[in-house]
């Protein structure tokens, strides 16, 4: 069974029973034998809720996280040590870390963006 970590719309999608959440993500989550959000989704959230920038489905997530089944991963020192060695496909900063999370702790990293999925189709410096 798989470890994974929800990028910041998968986890939206899913909290809020969203129809973009494909089957796949779906099956995925539900079979995973440990489900991770990174507190970077929701400071990301938190961010864009504070500039008026967040719909009503993402406001929600903020606070759903608490009470739902995931677990909190928390950026730490090594995690965003690993975005330097990281190449440059993405700008995203919090996408960036997310990567680092994934990589750094092997989970299995749910997204829908396709720029992101390249980072685990490159050999990527340890």
């Amino acid at each position: 069974m798989m470890r994974v970590l929800l990028d910041t719309h998968i986890y939206i999608w899913r909290v809020s029973k969203d129809r973009r959440l494909s089957a796949h993500f779906r099956e995925a989550i539900d079979d995973a034998k440990q489900v991770y959000v990174s507190t970077a989704s929701i400071w990301e959230l938190s961010i864009k809720s504070a500039r008026g920038k967040l719909a009503p489905n993402g406001e929600r997530a903020i606070d759903e996280l608490e009470r739902q089944p995931f677990i909190v991963l928390p950026v730490e020192l090594k995690h965003a040590r690993a975005v330097r060695n990281m190449p440059d496909l993405h700008r995203d900063p919090f996408d960036r870390v997310l990567v680092a999370q994934a990589l750094t702790e092997e989970l299995e990293f749910l997204t829908a963006d396709s720029e992101l999925a390249d980072y685990f189709n490159e050999a990527l410096p340890a």
